[in-house]
């Protein structure tokens, strides 16, 4: 009998890359808060495949694959659009290749889990979660447009996108969303969750900026007090890596060639549980 539990995830799936389509058409009719909000929507809708997808036991290797293209779209793709459109074409030639950078981390990024998380799960992400970094870019889209009623401060602009790309192929490490209430750092994050969940209520698009940069900002101070505990004599890290591992792997690759493994998205998706 033919399995049709997979249809059901990949709905929700379907659902994302068709988020990322109209926010993409939207940023070339000159909707800049539409494409972000259909951004926001294909996040929730990334969120929801995972879950069913474990729920319905509907978790394939094709499924992935598919999550990773959809993702490439909403985050990858659109958030690029719409700093595109609204400010970077002004910047000439520039501006694409600042979009490009950012479409090309993040294909990077995907890719990487793609060939990894099964074989080498992690406890956290690895590197900023594609869907974080494009949270960031249509948080302060959505901000801007709120308060100026446009994108201000390309310099500022310039920085995100570029450190959204960076920290997206880093080794920096991430947390994943809680998924039991058994310890203390799960409940701290169910509570985040919450307040998080009440500021969007009361503030809408404001918030949104501010939310994502607590957790992108947090990655990098966890990851600075961990360089710092680990001293300058080269010794271990708490799991397991290395200052001069760390330093290596800035360059690209492990010892034996390959890409350091980890998913970005801020959801499990269609992968396995605690892939990372």
């Amino acid at each position: 009998m033919r399995n049709f539990r997979p249809i059901f995830p990949g709905v929700f799936t379907m659902g994302n890359l068709f988020c990322g389509f109209i926010s993409i058409m939207s940023s070339a009719d000159g909707q800049a808060v539409q494409a972000c909000w259909f951004i926001i929507l294909g996040f929730f809708l990334d969120g929801l495949d995972g879950f069913v997808a474990r729920m319905s036991r509907g978790e394939t290797l094709f499924g992935i694959e598919l999550d990773s293209l959809a993702d490439m779209v909403c985050f990858g793709v659109a958030p690029a659009m719409i700093f595109y459109s609204f400010k970077f074409k002004d910047l000439g030639k520039w501006g694409w290749v600042l979009g490009f950078v950012y479409v090309m981390c993040g294909a990077v990024r995907l890719a990487r889990y793609n060939l990894t998380a099964q074989y080498n799960p992690k406890p956290h992400f690895q590197g900023l979660p594609i869907p974080a970094a494009a949270a960031a870019l249509t948080g302060y889209t959505l901000g801007s447009y709120e308060l100026w009623g446009e994108l201000r401060y390309v310099k500022f602009l310039v920085t995100l996108i570029l450190g959204c790309s960076f920290l997206m192929v880093s080794d920096i490490e991430y947390e994943k969303r809680p998924v039991s209430f058994r310890t203390i750092k799960e409940r701290i994050k169910w509570g985040y969750m919450a307040l998080g969940g009440i500021a969007l209520l009361s503030l809408h698009q404001l918030a949104i900026f501010p939310l994502v940069a607590v957790y992108i900002l947090y990655g990098l101070a966890r990851e600075a007090v961990l360089l710092v505990r680990s001293g300058l004599s080269g010794e271990s890290l708490p799991d397991g890596r290395s200052r001069r591992r760390i330093s290596h792997k800035a360059h690209g690759a492990d010892r034996d060639g390959r890409h350091p493994g980890g998913r970005d998205e801020s959801k499990n998706g269609n992968a396995p549980p605690g892939a990372g």
